[in-house]
């Protein structure tokens, strides 16, 4: 056990371009599911904050929404949301894909690093999908653009490298308290992360038919006699033929989306769950600020 004069504390965000891995990463480190995972871009909304600690350290990560050029009323909250972190914290971890080559909207970030003062380490995920000699030149595409405090390749899904990835966090650290209990996962409420995983089975089932026009709020979630948790959630979208998707032929796509979200809610809760969902048709609710605001997304930290 580390004294506490020695132990290393403090708060790193983990930017990139919209679907590099960013929420796999952390998911991995914290050793539960906070953020939601999907192959759909721009999945994460809300800037996660996953806190992993052991004997030396507790790193509080923070999960920002991919940085893009916004479209909407959400899109500018989105992208704010990002840009607001790179200040406030004492590291910033760039991730990038090794699949894919440098492009416009990495440049566009790494723009925005270069006038941070913040340290900026670039990790570059997914080399489990490309040969190790492709690395070299995967490196020097970025470091030819700026000049990183360190390097470091990982394979967020396998695990691969992430030793030396805590190892050059922590010493990139400065002597601090610890923030939070041990047992801390993540400082967002049960209600946010519950309508995050019902989100993300609507994204992981209904694919490219139903893709940003999706939010999710729950209404409530109360602890039955039996000890059972009934939670409440209405499915928002757009339009009266994204609510026919979503709930499916004789109601089957609604059922699935139930049965996988309710695992997740269960292993979070550690309780037996029963999940009602509802669909809400409200068009064009991305560029409602009102709604917006209700639903959790604002020009501040979510806590």
């Amino acid at each position: 056990m580390v004294s506490q004069k020695n132990f290393k504390s403090g708060f790193v965000a983990l930017v990139g371009r919209p679907n590099v891995g960013k929420s796999t990463l952390m998911n991995y480190l914290i050793g539960q599911k906070i953020a939601i995972m999907s192959s759909t871009a721009q999945t994460t909304r809300n800037k996660i904050q996953g806190v992993y600690t052991d004997d030396d350290s507790q790193i509080i990560f923070i999960d920002t929404p991919g940085i893009h050029k916004p479209k909407h009323e959400l899109g500018e909250f989105m992208v704010s949301s990002a840009y607001q972190t790179l200040s406030e914290v004492d590291l910033v971890c760039f991730m990038v894909s090794a699949v894919d080559p440098i492009g416009p909207g990495d440049r566009f970030i790494l723009d925005r690093l270069q006038s941070n003062k913040v340290p900026v380490i670039l990790v570059i995920n997914k080399i489990d999908e490309v040969h190790p000699d492709k690395l070299p030149e995967i490196i020097t595409s970025y470091t030819d653009v700026m000049s990183f405090k360190e390097v470091i390749p990982v394979s967020a899904l396998l695990g691969n490298n992430m030793p030396t990835f805590l190892s050059v966090i922590k010493d990139c650290l400065p002597i601090g308290p610890k923030y939070y209990p041990e047992d801390h996962l993540t400082d967002h409420p049960e209600y946010f992360v519950v309508s995050e995983f019902i989100r993300e089975k609507i994204l992981q089932l209904t694919r490219e038919e139903v893709p940003h026009s999706v939010a999710v709020k729950v209404d409530s979630m109360k602890t039955q006699a039996d000890e059972s948790v009934h939670v409440l959630a209405t499915i928002i979208v757009e339009r009266s033929s994204q609510k026919g998707i979503i709930i499916g032929k004789g109601g089957a796509m609604i059922k699935k989306i139930g049965v996988l979200a309710r695992k997740d809610i269960e292993n979070l809760l550690g309780s037996h769950v029963f999940l009602e969902l509802w669909v809400k048709v409200k068009p064009k609710w991305r560029d409602d600020k009102f709604l917006l605001k209700e639903l959790g997304y604002e020009d501040k930290d979510y806590h």
